[in-house]
């Protein structure tokens, strides 16, 4: 019922409405002068599994045309920015054009985009994002860390797309921003993924990728993963063996018991 009422009331012809306001007047709309469309219900349109195979292709297109913006390496929350709307949207309108949720990269909702875009299999693109997004990556050169003007190691919870402010970092040290990070570069890109003592690996990585290497620690007790995609891909089907045991169903038990166990993991068919 959920899902009928979603597809009937809050799709706006290219993309999922962001909300109505108190007077029924539609909020991330193609009528509206000011975020016509929001970046959170498109992802989570996806991430929920709502959104229909062809409704899919014109959402992303629209989400790359009008939400990220590469050259200042950021995904905008939404666009154009709240300044003179008439309803109240909330608090968000009183930041600046560009600054913070107004218009800038959020960056949970940034990180969102790209997990869902890793669950429709456009991995190369997700990879592409999560790098771009990266704070090792925006602060490559002396130029890019004074545009950013926080810490270059730390991951900003919002970026700017201010005109005279493109790329510079808002509220650092934030942790939901960062765990989000972690999350999904750890768990739906490389595809480490543990449940209680069960620990599987399904990566979906860029394509460019040789492999990659994880040195986990469960309790005292070492694991050395090591992930070959010598085919180039960047998911599907894979072998995995523990210490020089194949493991069928690519589940691995772990065990605390104190000795060095080596993962190998080979990247064998797209599916």
């Amino acid at each position: 019922k959920l899902k009928d009422a979603l597809d009937n009331n809050a799709w706006d012809g290219a993309w999922y409405l962001r909300a109505y306001y108190d007077n029924y007047i539609p909020l991330g709309s193609r009528n509206n002068s000011e975020c016509q469309i929001d970046i959170l219900c498109q992802s989570w349109s996806i991430l929920s599994g709502i959104a229909s195979d062809n409704r899919l292709a014109l959402m992303i297109k629209e989400v790359e045309e009008r939400l990220v913006d590469k050259n200042h390496k950021i995904i905008k929350l939404l666009t154009p920015s709240f300044k003179n709307t008439r309803n109240n949207p909330g608090y968000i309108k009183d930041y600046g054009t560009g600054i913070r949720e107004n218009g800038g990269q959020y960056t949970h909702a940034a990180l969102w985009y790209i997990k869902a875009l890793l669950q429709i299999g456009k991995n190369n693109k997700a990879n592409e994002y999560y790098q771009m997004i990266n704070p090792i990556n925006r602060t490559i050169t002396m130029e890019d860390v004074m545009k950013y003007q926080v810490e270059p190691y730390v991951i900003a919870a919002d970026i700017y797309a201010n005109i005279n402010h493109f790329g510079r970092g808002g509220w650092t040290w934030y942790t939901g921003s960062a765990s989000w990070a972690y999350k999904i570069g750890l768990e739906d890109i490389l595809g480490f993924k543990k449940t209680g003592d069960i620990l599987t690996i399904d990566p979906k990585i860029n394509s460019t990728w040789d492999g990659f290497e994880i040195d986990y620690q469960y309790f005292n007790t070492p694991y050395i993963i090591k992930v070959n995609n010598k085919k180039h891909l960047t998911s599907g089907l894979i072998t995995l063996s523990l210490d020089g045991k194949k493991i069928s169903n690519n589940m691995i038990m772990l065990k605390d018991d104190g000795k060095q166990h080596k993962v190998i993991v080979n990247m064998e068919e797209n599916i």
